[in-house]
């Protein structure tokens, strides 16, 4: 195009001039108009955009805090709300991101993780994993066994005695022979928790197979420890008796500032204190006691040759004051209580016992019946507890009834003696049967509501000679005794009991080496002479 306007201006001066003008036109015109464009459009949008943010400021924007109930202040509240409904709607969501992990971690894995660094040391080595070998390390064929393994297992509590032997790694066979031959001398049941059994197990029987048991020895009873022993292809039982002695041990001294601490520096067992101080307690009060009374308990016990001491029950308590007995409780009987000597029995007065604890809700007398509506006599008390509380008998006596007894419900009657009963109803279970002789603090039955009964209570009577009576105003004295026909047999138990001496069963029981006397006959005497 350049090219014909050149040529074009040659042949006329005015078309020449024209065609130049276009060409500095054309020239002048595009050059500056580009960024004059690109230029304006920017200034506008920015001129704009702040318009608009100083519209928003001034119209949407306002402090909260400050003319409070404003069309403003409404503005700008409408647009906190919308401001943040929007960002709750926009929110983008968080969820777990799940993969695969690039090895699958469970305990054997972590184990051979383990095994690379120091924590089976840590852990005692009781994870059973090594660092892998190196190539350096040849394998073997095979690995020679140990001919035999000793071990100590211990009987826990729950744990049984076949699952003990399962547990060791004894095999079925083995652990059937076992249980027959250790059956022959106890029952396996009865073997106590803690037991220490010494095993030794021999080698495998085959490839694959458990180890043979080799020999095992327990202590199975106080007075007998029993061996298993292996012979060729047969187990054997064998029995060793341990020599025990019996000889009760009998505790004295004073009683001091306090009984309990007296008895424990003597070396009397905690729990044969607690049965001597509730023995006693029946006979005199505890805080009656002097400084200068002697106490004297024996108990049950046992020691075997080799070391082991049991304790047992208190057969014996004593209490001496001034030099004479004040109380002497001896355990006798089938039911196994105290009784006093018959030489030293006290009679004691105490007011009528409780037969439940609870509260007294309705006294001996006239009263509304609840049930009736109208005054009738009341003939014992009511004493409210909880359903199925247990129901004692306040003293000594005979059942003479026990059953259903019209509005008493389920009632139980007894006869104290001396001409006094005593009758406990509205009872849910009866514990006794008619004729049976019960003990004081006995259970009898158990509290309920049956009979004429609104709520669960006892309904309690004494009675003398036939009458009820308040139990309030009752007193008994009581005085045990041993049966007359079993009185001589009583004293001559008691006195062996006292014969023994203080720490005698403490004594060292190894069997005396026996002098060797001369022998007698002239034969004797003859061999004795060559033998020299």
């Amino acid at each position: 195009m350049f090219r014909t306007l050149d040529q074009g201006s040659q042949g006329s001066e005015g078309g020449g001039h024209a065609a130049s003008l276009s060409r500095a036109q054309i020239l002048r015109s595009a050059a500056p108009a580009v960024p004059s464009a690109i230029s304006s459009v920017p200034q506008k949008s920015a001129g704009r955009l702040a318009r608009f943010e100083a519209w928003c400021e001034r119209e949407l924007t306002h402090d909260l805090a400050e003319n409070i109930g404003t069309g403003r202040w409404y503005r700008g509240l409408a647009t906190m709300a919308l401001l943040a409904a929007s960002a709750f709607a926009l929110c983008p969501g968080f969820s777990a991101v799940e993969a695969a992990p690039a090895l699958r971690a469970d305990d054997a894995v972590r184990g051979q993780f383990l095994s690379q660094t120091i924590a089976p040391l840590a852990l005692g080595g009781d994870m059973g994993r090594r660092m892998g070998a190196s190539p350096l390390v040849t394998p073997l064929a095979s690995v020679p066994e140990r001919p035999s393994i000793q071990m100590v297992s211990t009987l826990t509590q729950g744990d049984s005695f076949s699952g003990m032997l399962e547990r060791v790694g004894l095999g079925g066979a083995d652990i059937s022979r076992v249980n027959a031959l250790v059956s022959q001398a106890v029952a396996t049941g009865d073997i106590p928790a803690g037991t220490q059994f010494d095993i030794t197990l021999g080698r495998h029987l085959a490839p694959g197979a458990p180890r043979a048991l080799d020999a095992m020895t327990f202590r199975a009873r106080f007075d007998l420890d029993l061996a298993i022993e292996r012979h060729g292809d047969a187990l054997s039982l064998v029995r060793h008796p341990i020599r025990v002695d019996a000889t009760p041990l009998r505790i004295e001294g004073t009683v001091g500032s306090s009984l309990y601490r007296s008895a424990r520096n003597a070396g009397a067992p905690i729990s044969a204190i607690q049965d001597y101080l509730r023995a006693i307690d029946k006979q005199v009060s505890l805080d009656d006691l002097s400084a200068g009374d002697h106490f004297d308990m024996i108990l049950a016990y046992k020691r075997s040759a080799e070391g082991d001491h049991q304790a047992g029950d208190l057969l014996y308590a004593g209490l001496v004051h001034d030099g004479r007995p004040r109380v002497q409780l001896m355990r006798w009987g089938k039911a196994g209580d105290m009784m006093p000597a018959p030489d030293v029995v006290q009679p004691m007065t105490s007011g009528l016992a409780l037969p439940v604890s609870g509260r007294i809700t309705s006294p001996y007398g006239p009263r509304r019946h609840p049930i009736l509506g109208f005054v009738r006599m009341h003939a014992g008390m009511d004493i409210a507890a909880p359903y199925g509380s247990p129901i004692h008998a306040v003293r000594d006596g005979v059942v003479n009834f026990a059953g259903r007894h019209g509005g008493h419900g389920n009632f139980v009657r007894l006869d104290n003696g001396g001409g006094v009963g005593t009758g406990y109803a509205h009872m849910s279970r009866i514990a006794v049967a008619v004729g049976q002789r019960v003990r004081a603090g006995q259970v009898i039955g158990y509290v309920g509501s049956t009979g004429l009964s609104t709520g669960p209570h006892v309904h309690f009577e004494v009675y003398q000679n036939g009458h009820t009576v308040n139990p309030l105003s009752m007193r008994f004295v009581s005085t045990p005794s041993v049966d007359p026909k079993e009185r001589d047999a009583y004293k001559a138990a008691l006195a062996r009991l006292l014969g023994i001496e203080p720490g005698a069963a403490l004594q060292d029981m190894t069997p005396q080496a026996q002098p060797q006397t001369a022998p007698t006959r002239e034969i004797d005497r003859l061999g004795a002479a060559q033998v020299k």
